[in-house]
């Protein structure tokens, strides 16, 4: 299974396999022919709420992970999708973070590879 995560501004490549933007909010400034995307997954991304907490502060990053996999857990109905898409092929998550370390992505790939492990358990 591969998941891989690449921000929306970088240009699609053919080992993107299925291309499915994160985020709540449209990427600023990005056309939606240039994102080539297959997917527009906004309940995936974390609340607003908690988008507006972390405000990509790095100091709150285990915070905020806390939080989003709490918020994960309670969305396995918006995740298992993305699990099955993943098995059968490699998936993208795109997301417009400058922060290449410390944003929701890399969460949520965690979150799916999880998901799929304990599946794979059962």
């Amino acid at each position: 299974m591969t998941i891989r995560l690449k921000r929306a501004y970088l240009p699609p490549a053919p080992d993107d396999g299925r291309r499915i933007l994160i985020d709540r909010l449209w990427p600023r400034g990005l056309a939606k022919a240039d994102a080539a995307l297959d997917l527009w997954l906004k309940e995936a991304a974390p609340s607003a709420d908690l988008r507006r907490w972390f405000d990509h502060d790095p100091k709150k990053w285990a915070e905020f992970r806390r939080r989003y996999d709490s918020e994960l857990a309670e969305r396995t109905d918006v995740l298992r999708p993305l699990v099955e898409l993943a098995r059968k092929g490699v998936i993208t998550l795109i997301y417009a973070a400058r922060d290449t370390e410390h944003n929701h992505a890399l969460v949520l790939r965690d979150a799916l590879l999880r998901m799929a492990a304990v599946q794979r358990e059962t």
